[in-house]
Protein backbone atom coordinates (compact mmCIF):
# COMPACT_ATOMS: atom_id res chain seq x y z
CA UNK A 1 0.00 0.00 0.00
CA UNK A 2 1.46 3.27 -1.23
CA UNK A 3 1.82 5.74 2.09
CA UNK A 4 0.73 9.12 2.44
CA UNK A 5 4.24 10.14 2.28
CA UNK A 6 5.16 8.59 -1.06
CA UNK A 7 1.50 9.93 -2.62
CA UNK A 8 3.06 13.63 -1.70
CA UNK A 9 6.06 12.84 -3.30
CA UNK A 10 4.98 11.57 -6.50
CA UNK A 11 2.48 14.54 -6.58
CA UNK A 12 5.34 16.57 -7.38
CA UNK A 13 5.96 14.95 -10.18
CA UNK A 14 2.68 14.96 -11.34
CA UNK A 15 2.52 18.68 -10.66
CA UNK A 16 5.80 19.37 -12.98
CA UNK A 17 4.02 17.04 -15.40
CA UNK A 18 0.46 19.06 -15.47
CA UNK A 19 2.38 21.87 -15.56
CA UNK A 20 4.61 21.08 -18.66
CA UNK A 21 2.57 18.52 -20.23
CA UNK A 22 5.07 16.56 -21.41
CA UNK A 23 3.71 13.34 -23.21
CA UNK A 24 5.64 10.42 -24.61
CA UNK A 25 4.68 9.53 -28.02
CA UNK A 26 2.19 6.74 -26.92
CA UNK A 27 0.29 9.13 -24.09
CA UNK A 28 -0.19 11.64 -26.62
CA UNK A 29 -1.79 9.03 -28.92
CA UNK A 30 -3.70 7.73 -26.15
CA UNK A 31 -4.43 10.90 -25.52
CA UNK A 32 -5.41 11.75 -29.39
CA UNK A 33 -8.12 8.81 -29.42
CA UNK A 34 -9.55 9.87 -26.02
CA UNK A 35 -10.04 13.38 -26.78
CA UNK A 36 -10.39 12.97 -30.64
CA UNK A 37 -12.36 9.57 -30.62
CA UNK A 38 -14.27 9.19 -27.57
CA UNK A 39 -14.87 12.58 -26.68
CA UNK A 40 -16.37 12.73 -30.12
CA UNK A 41 -18.60 9.99 -29.62
CA UNK A 42 -19.71 11.55 -26.40
CA UNK A 43 -20.68 14.87 -27.76
CA UNK A 44 -22.52 13.19 -30.49
CA UNK A 45 -24.66 10.91 -28.46
CA UNK A 46 -25.43 13.65 -25.68
CA UNK A 47 -23.13 11.69 -23.14
CA UNK A 48 -21.42 14.92 -21.96
CA UNK A 49 -24.48 17.58 -22.05
CA UNK A 50 -26.45 14.45 -20.04
CA UNK A 51 -23.57 13.98 -17.68
CA UNK A 52 -23.25 17.89 -17.07
CA UNK A 53 -26.96 17.95 -16.32
CA UNK A 54 -27.40 15.27 -14.11
CA UNK A 55 -24.25 16.30 -12.14
CA UNK A 56 -26.14 19.91 -11.81
CA UNK A 57 -29.25 18.30 -11.08
CA UNK A 58 -27.37 16.56 -8.00
CA UNK A 59 -26.00 19.63 -6.70
CA UNK A 60 -28.69 20.83 -6.07
CA UNK A 61 -29.43 24.80 -4.47
CA UNK A 62 -25.76 25.81 -3.48
CA UNK A 63 -26.79 28.60 -2.19
CA UNK A 64 -25.62 27.67 1.60
CA UNK A 65 -23.35 25.16 0.22
CA UNK A 66 -19.07 25.49 0.58
CA UNK A 67 -17.59 23.69 -2.34
CA UNK A 68 -15.27 22.20 -2.98
CA UNK A 69 -13.35 21.70 -6.46
CA UNK A 70 -10.84 18.96 -6.47
CA UNK A 71 -8.70 18.68 -9.24
CA UNK A 72 -10.07 21.42 -11.27
CA UNK A 73 -6.96 22.50 -13.02
CA UNK A 74 -7.48 26.02 -14.74
CA UNK A 75 -11.79 25.47 -14.56
CA UNK A 76 -14.01 22.36 -15.81
CA UNK A 77 -17.63 22.57 -16.90
CA UNK A 78 -18.96 23.50 -13.88
CA UNK A 79 -16.23 25.37 -11.99
CA UNK A 80 -17.68 29.14 -12.88
CA UNK A 81 -21.19 27.62 -12.24
CA UNK A 82 -19.91 25.96 -8.61
CA UNK A 83 -18.46 29.54 -7.74
CA UNK A 84 -21.45 31.61 -8.78
CA UNK A 85 -24.07 29.84 -7.49
CA UNK A 86 -22.09 28.60 -3.99
CA UNK A 87 -21.90 30.66 -0.72
CA UNK A 88 -17.95 29.72 -0.77
CA UNK A 89 -16.01 27.78 -3.26
CA UNK A 90 -12.65 26.79 -3.21
CA UNK A 91 -11.12 25.09 -6.58
CA UNK A 92 -7.94 23.42 -6.17
CA UNK A 93 -4.59 21.49 -8.49
CA UNK A 94 -1.74 20.63 -8.38
CA UNK A 95 -0.45 22.91 -11.24
CA UNK A 96 0.38 26.78 -10.42
CA UNK A 97 0.49 27.52 -13.70
CA UNK A 98 -3.47 26.27 -13.84
CA UNK A 99 -4.34 27.84 -10.95
CA UNK A 100 -3.17 31.18 -12.00
CA UNK A 101 -5.48 30.78 -14.99
CA UNK A 102 -8.47 30.03 -13.07
CA UNK A 103 -7.93 32.99 -10.52
CA UNK A 104 -8.40 35.33 -13.54
CA UNK A 105 -11.60 33.60 -14.20
CA UNK A 106 -13.01 34.09 -10.22
CA UNK A 107 -11.03 37.61 -9.80
CA UNK A 108 -14.87 39.21 -9.93
CA UNK A 109 -16.48 36.20 -7.56
CA UNK A 110 -15.42 37.52 -4.32
CA UNK A 111 -16.30 34.36 -2.41
CA UNK A 112 -14.48 32.25 -4.78
CA UNK A 113 -10.96 31.19 -4.84
CA UNK A 114 -8.04 28.71 -6.14
CA UNK A 115 -5.33 27.36 -4.67
CA UNK A 116 -2.32 25.39 -6.20
CA UNK A 117 -2.60 22.71 -3.20
CA UNK A 118 -2.00 18.93 -2.40
CA UNK A 119 -5.57 17.77 -1.31
CA UNK A 120 -2.98 15.49 1.16
CA UNK A 121 -1.04 18.65 2.48
CA UNK A 122 -1.38 19.65 6.04
CA UNK A 123 -1.06 23.24 4.57
CA UNK A 124 -4.33 22.66 2.95
CA UNK A 125 -6.65 23.44 5.87
CA UNK A 126 -9.74 24.83 4.12
CA UNK A 127 -13.31 22.75 5.20
CA UNK A 128 -15.45 20.78 6.13
CA UNK A 129 -16.97 20.91 2.44
CA UNK A 130 -20.96 20.20 1.78
CA UNK A 131 -20.19 19.75 -1.59
CA UNK A 132 -16.60 17.81 -3.08
CA UNK A 133 -16.96 17.96 -7.24
CA UNK A 134 -14.41 15.45 -8.38
CA UNK A 135 -14.76 15.70 -12.42
CA UNK A 136 -12.23 12.99 -13.68
CA UNK A 137 -10.28 13.17 -10.58
CA UNK A 138 -10.31 10.22 -7.69
CA UNK A 139 -8.77 7.79 -10.21
CA UNK A 140 -5.59 9.38 -10.09
CA UNK A 141 -4.91 8.12 -6.40
CA UNK A 142 -3.03 4.72 -5.82
CA UNK A 143 -4.08 4.57 -2.22
CA UNK A 144 -7.64 4.31 -2.42
CA UNK A 145 -7.87 3.81 1.57
CA UNK A 146 -5.90 6.86 2.41
CA UNK A 147 -7.80 9.06 0.13
CA UNK A 148 -11.36 8.10 1.43
CA UNK A 149 -9.69 8.68 4.67
CA UNK A 150 -9.09 11.84 3.17
CA UNK A 151 -12.26 12.65 1.62
CA UNK A 152 -14.24 12.08 4.87
CA UNK A 153 -12.13 14.82 6.50
CA UNK A 154 -12.76 17.22 4.43
CA UNK A 155 -16.25 16.78 4.17
CA UNK A 156 -19.43 18.39 6.51
CA UNK A 157 -22.07 15.41 8.32
CA UNK A 158 -24.15 14.75 5.59
CA UNK A 159 -21.84 16.23 2.68
CA UNK A 160 -22.22 15.22 -0.50
CA UNK A 161 -18.82 14.47 -3.14
CA UNK A 162 -20.25 14.02 -7.07
CA UNK A 163 -17.65 12.59 -9.23
CA UNK A 164 -17.13 11.46 -12.86
CA UNK A 165 -13.80 8.72 -13.28
CA UNK A 166 -12.87 6.14 -15.96
CA UNK A 167 -13.55 2.33 -15.22
CA UNK A 168 -11.08 -0.87 -16.75
CA UNK A 169 -14.35 -3.55 -15.86
CA UNK A 170 -14.92 -3.99 -19.40
CA UNK A 171 -12.90 -6.87 -20.37
CA UNK A 172 -12.07 -5.21 -23.85
CA UNK A 173 -10.95 -1.67 -22.41
CA UNK A 174 -8.72 -3.80 -19.47
CA UNK A 175 -7.43 -5.79 -22.25
CA UNK A 176 -6.50 -1.90 -23.99
CA UNK A 177 -5.23 -0.63 -20.85
CA UNK A 178 -3.06 -2.83 -20.18
CA UNK A 179 -1.01 -3.48 -23.65
CA UNK A 180 -0.98 0.57 -23.21
CA UNK A 181 0.18 1.06 -19.61
CA UNK A 182 4.06 0.32 -19.78
CA UNK A 183 4.31 3.16 -22.41
CA UNK A 184 2.06 5.69 -20.37
CA UNK A 185 3.84 8.73 -19.22
CA UNK A 186 1.65 9.70 -16.86
CA UNK A 187 0.92 5.57 -15.46
CA UNK A 188 1.95 6.90 -12.07
CA UNK A 189 -0.96 8.72 -11.05
CA UNK A 190 -3.66 6.73 -13.62
CA UNK A 191 -5.29 3.85 -12.00
CA UNK A 192 -9.47 3.46 -13.46
CA UNK A 193 -11.54 1.83 -11.16
CA UNK A 194 -12.10 -1.67 -10.73
CA UNK A 195 -13.93 -3.55 -8.53
CA UNK A 196 -12.60 -3.69 -5.37
CA UNK A 197 -12.11 0.38 -5.82
CA UNK A 198 -15.89 0.46 -6.41
CA UNK A 199 -16.30 -1.44 -3.54
CA UNK A 200 -14.45 0.44 -1.19
CA UNK A 201 -16.18 3.69 -2.06
CA UNK A 202 -19.81 1.90 -1.66
CA UNK A 203 -18.70 0.86 2.02
CA UNK A 204 -17.37 3.90 2.67
CA UNK A 205 -20.31 6.18 1.57
CA UNK A 206 -23.96 5.34 1.17
CA UNK A 207 -24.30 5.75 -3.24
CA UNK A 208 -26.96 8.16 -3.91
CA UNK A 209 -27.33 7.28 -7.60
CA UNK A 210 -24.54 5.46 -10.06
CA UNK A 211 -24.41 6.16 -13.85
CA UNK A 212 -22.18 4.42 -16.45
CA UNK A 213 -21.71 5.76 -19.73
CA UNK A 214 -19.89 4.31 -22.82
CA UNK A 215 -21.19 0.58 -22.12
CA UNK A 216 -23.19 -1.16 -25.04
CA UNK A 217 -22.52 2.35 -26.99
CA UNK A 218 -19.06 2.29 -27.36
CA UNK A 219 -19.04 0.26 -30.04
CA UNK A 220 -20.60 3.21 -31.86
CA UNK A 221 -16.75 3.90 -33.06
CA UNK A 222 -17.61 0.32 -35.79
CA UNK A 223 -21.31 1.19 -36.39
CA UNK A 224 -20.58 4.69 -37.74
CA UNK A 225 -18.18 2.18 -40.11
CA UNK A 226 -21.30 0.63 -41.59
CA UNK A 227 -22.71 1.28 -45.04
CA UNK A 228 -25.62 3.13 -43.44
CA UNK A 229 -27.26 6.32 -43.35
CA UNK A 230 -25.88 8.21 -40.49
CA UNK A 231 -29.30 9.36 -39.07
CA UNK A 232 -29.77 5.47 -38.57
CA UNK A 233 -26.23 4.91 -36.89
CA UNK A 234 -26.94 8.15 -34.79
CA UNK A 235 -30.05 6.82 -33.57
CA UNK A 236 -28.65 3.21 -32.68
CA UNK A 237 -25.81 4.88 -30.65
CA UNK A 238 -28.39 7.41 -28.57
CA UNK A 239 -30.50 4.01 -28.16
CA UNK A 240 -27.51 2.12 -26.55
CA UNK A 241 -26.43 5.40 -24.36
CA UNK A 242 -29.66 6.23 -23.31
CA UNK A 243 -29.93 1.24 -22.27
CA UNK A 244 -26.35 2.16 -21.06
CA UNK A 245 -28.02 5.35 -18.58
CA UNK A 246 -30.73 3.69 -17.34
CA UNK A 247 -29.24 0.33 -16.76
CA UNK A 248 -26.26 1.15 -15.00
CA UNK A 249 -28.20 2.78 -12.33
CA UNK A 250 -29.92 -0.01 -11.18
CA UNK A 251 -27.55 -3.16 -11.81
CA UNK A 252 -23.60 -3.10 -11.18
CA UNK A 253 -23.48 -6.05 -13.66
CA UNK A 254 -24.30 -2.97 -16.60
CA UNK A 255 -22.36 -0.18 -14.63
CA UNK A 256 -19.34 -2.68 -14.94
CA UNK A 257 -19.59 -2.97 -18.75
CA UNK A 258 -19.71 0.59 -18.83
CA UNK A 259 -16.08 2.80 -19.92
CA UNK A 260 -16.85 5.84 -17.34
CA UNK A 261 -18.59 6.11 -13.88
CA UNK A 262 -20.78 9.26 -12.51
CA UNK A 263 -21.53 8.68 -8.82
CA UNK A 264 -23.05 10.93 -6.12
CA UNK A 265 -22.11 9.61 -2.65
CA UNK A 266 -23.01 10.83 0.41
CA UNK A 267 -21.28 10.82 3.50
CA UNK A 268 -22.82 8.45 6.45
Amino acid sequence: MESVEKTLEKNKKQKEFYNTKKKNLPTRLWSFIREKGLKDIRKELGVLQQTYALHREWLGDLSDKKVLDLGCYSGNNLSLYLAKNSASYVGIDLSDKAIEKLNQKLKDIPSAKGLAIDFFSEEFAEGPFDVIYAYGVLHHFKNVDALIDRLQQKLAPNGRIISYDPLKTSYPVWFLRTLYRPFQSDAAWEFPFGRKTFRKFEEAFTIVDQRGVLGTSKWYFLVTLLPLPKKQKEAWGKRAHQKDWERSAQSKRHLFRCMQLNLLLQKK
